[in-house]
């Protein structure tokens, strides 16, 4: 491998925003740095404090590269519905650059929904989880996916107890957010006859009216009008009334103005055109939740509004608003009406529970005119039974999707979910959060003297620095800069407590550094091993260290006195269940010290197995035939298998307890829910990955 690096001369006095000197730009002549660009800029401080709003347990870091190789994402299933800017919604591998979506932000002393945008969308493969709410919400995301709860962000998943542990759910735990989307509606027969019926009796006129003649004799004169100032709904009224064979016109009805908006019509003034929308409009002797949906949406979009206070449909006609009461209290909806006292005998119906039961309102009838659903300003409340119920390891990686927004923050299957907290800093260096985070490169090279600088100065009051919590500070090319030894060397003087967390064995190189700052200061690292097998690694990180490194690499920092454990999940029968395999999983966790071994069988559960089962008739097809067998009555193993399998972990070199109360992750263990063999030592305090 050559070494050598190259200075793109076109772009040597790139200035990047935030930097008064100009950047030199690199590139390495390296098959871990293709297409990658190097950024060498002057900092103007190391210490970077995080906000008082993040949930984390330290308030300084130092990130010597902005951007990170090693690409590690927070992510959601793909099938996620997210919360759009109109109201409706949007599957998480559906969105595209630029789709307007609905977010929050902190005004004054409240949250509140606000409009954003997509500024970034990509995917990955990673192990899912499954967090389970307590209303039958079912959230797959990452274990590093943060959600919003009543005490802040929280990882779905945690470390081992101790001082440093990053937070994360527990059943303590409830989410904020609006509550499970309801699915929107079929547009079938029945719901086009409802719409057309709330709209055209709401909004529109019908009637047939006798005329006589100059000379005598009498004519009769049909016709069928609806005016609107929307075009959404007019629109959707044409195609109804098409489908159903009624052709109507389209004509300019008012030109607006003095406060009023211009308005359009449609019309027909044939006989059997006339007589057929009359035929339409009928009430049903038997309505089914189709036309009730479809109803809802027509009679909104003709006499409802909502704002910040109440979803409200108002008529003098009582037989419309029975209609309106009897069809909400169908959906499950509630409402009280209000009598105004008017002269025109309008009365109002007023939709109960505020933006939620809005929400479902919107979802389960989907009215034409978007305006009307604006969420924009709306204070983030609700009353939606949103506790955290259960946890679990799905047991297989899947690709799940990312994005970032404007906000930093998106609303998906009801709850605020967070955007990857890395790669939207990206954005102030006028860099892309997608692909440019991973291969734009921004190299602090003066970070160790200026933060030896910064330490020293009588004002710092000696508090944890962590290093890792936003880029992986030993991803690959800091084998070419070499900065973490001088920044190590800073610390080390100052007698100043740190820690660091990585993917990449590279740190074993500054270990004695790491020593010699345990020796006069707090100080402890961790690195992450998911899995030793080749396929599997290559899926779920494919820009990360070989595991088998990164467990020697566990070995060195426990015989340094700094712990780690190992977590063998999933145990699957055929594939990585051979004795000799986990038994070298277990030795090899055993001979570098680990402090614990959990195992999780292999459970199949919904789209987990469709997924798994597509992934093993392309891997391993001969075991088709025997999983279909294993898991012919549900999700789970037979008990048999569960067993053999527990008897592998729990034969293995390191010494076994029960673990009765939190798994090495930290989650609260559900008794039936899944099968879990645990093999551990005492934990030593650690600082788990955020990545």
């Amino acid at each position: 491998m050559r070494w050598n690096n190259l200075t793109v001369e076109a772009e040597a006095a790139t200035r990047l925003p935030g930097y008064a000197a100009g950047a030199v730009v690199r590139t390495f002549d390296a098959p871990e740095a293709l297409e990658t660009r190097f950024y060498e800029v002057q900092a103007k401080s190391a210490l970077n404090k995080v906000p008082e709003s993040s949930q984390v347990p330290f308030r300084w870091t130092v990130n010597p590269y902005r951007g990170c190789s090693h690409a590690c994402t927070y992510c959601i299933s793909g099938d996620a519905p997210v919360l759009m800017a109109d109201g409706r919604t949007k599957a998480m591998e559906d969105l595209v650059v630029g789709d307007a979506i609905i977010g929050t932000r902190v005004e004054g002393r409240y949250r509140r929904y606000v409009a954003s945008e997509v500024l970034d969308h990509w995917s990955s493969v990673k192990p899912a989880y499954r967090t389970t709410l307590e209303d039958g919400t079912e959230l797959v995301t990452s274990g590093d996916h943060r959600f919003l709860t009543e005490r802040g962000w929280k990882h779905v998943i945690g470390a081992a107890a101790c001082a440093e542990q990053r937070p994360h759910l527990t059943q303590n735990n409830a989410l904020m957010g609006t509550g499970a989307f309801a699915a929107p509606p079929v547009v079938d027969e029945g719901y086009r006859r409802g719409y057309l019926c709330g709209l055209i009796r709401g909004d529109g006129t019908i009637g047939s009216r006798e005329h006589e003649r100059p000379r005598g004799g009498r004519w009769t004169q049909h016709e069928f009008r609806l005016a609107l100032c929307d075009q959404e709904a007019l629109d959707r009224a044409t195609a109804f009334l098409s489908g159903f064979a009624i052709g109507v016109g389209e004509l300019q009805f008012s030109a607006g103005g003095g406060g009023y908006r211009p308005a359009r019509a449609i019309r027909t003034q044939q006989r059997s055109c006339v007589q057929a929308v009359r035929d339409l409009i009928r009430w049903p002797l038997d309505a089914d939740d189709s036309w009730i949906k479809g109803f809802l949406a027509g009679i909104f979009d003709a006499e409802g509004s909502c704002g910040r206070e109440a979803l409200r449909i108002s008529n003098a006609d009582d037989e419309i608003l029975d209609w309106t009461v009897h069809a909400m209290g169908r959906l499950g909806l509630h409402v009280v009406v209000e009598d105004g006292g008017r002269e025109s005998r309008v009365r109002t119906v007023r939709l109960r529970g505020g933006l939620p039961a809005q929400l479902r309102f919107f979802h389960l009838t989907d009215p034409a005119i978007r305006r009307k659903c604006w969420l924009d300003g709306r204070a983030l409340k609700s009353s939606s039974r949103l506790g955290v119920r259960a946890i679990e390891p799905l047991g297989v990686a899947m690709r799940l999707y990312d994005i970032t927004t404007g906000t930093g923050d998106f609303i998906a299957n009801g709850v605020v979910s967070h955007n990857c907290f890395a790669r939207p800093t990206h954005k102030y260096l006028d860099f892309g959060p997608g692909r440019d985070f991973e291969k734009e490169i921004v190299v602090k090279v003066n970070v160790p003297e200026v933060l030896r600088a910064e330490l020293g100065r009588p004002s710092w009051k000696g508090e944890h620095v962590a290093l890792g919590t936003n880029t992986d500070p030993y991803q690959w090319v800091e084998g070419r800069y070499k900065l973490m030894p001088a920044i190590w060397e800073a610390m080390r003087d100052a007698r100043n407590p740190c820690s660091v967390l990585t993917k990449s064995p590279l740190l074993l190189r500054d270990l004695p550094l790491m020593l010699e700052i345990a020796a006069v200061a707090e100080f402890s690292a961790n690195l992450s091993v998911p899995t030793i097998d080749e396929k599997a690694w290559r899926a779920s990180e494919p820009h990360t260290p070989n595991p088998r490194a990164r467990l020697e690499a566990v070995g060195e920092l426990n015989r340094a006195g700094i712990p780690c454990g190992v977590l063998v999940a999933p145990l699957m029968p055929g594939i990585n269940d051979d004795p000799r395999q986990v038994e070298e999983i277990l030795q090899l966790a055993a001979d570098n010290g680990a402090t614990g071994v959990t195992g999780i069988a292999l459970h199949l559960r919904g789209d987990v197995r469709r997924v798994f089962m597509d992934w093993l008739r392309s891997y391993r097809p001969d075991l088709v035939a025997h999983y279909e067998r294993l898991y012919a009555r549900g999700g789970y193993l037979p008990q048999a298998e569960r067993q053999r399998l527990g008897g592998m972990i729990r034969g293995g070199p390191l010494t076994t307890r029960p673990s009765p109360w939190r798994d090495h992750r930290g989650i609260r263990r559900m008794e039936g829910k899944r099968e879990e063999i645990v093999a551990v030592r005492p934990p030593a305090p650690v600082q788990e990955a955020l990545f």
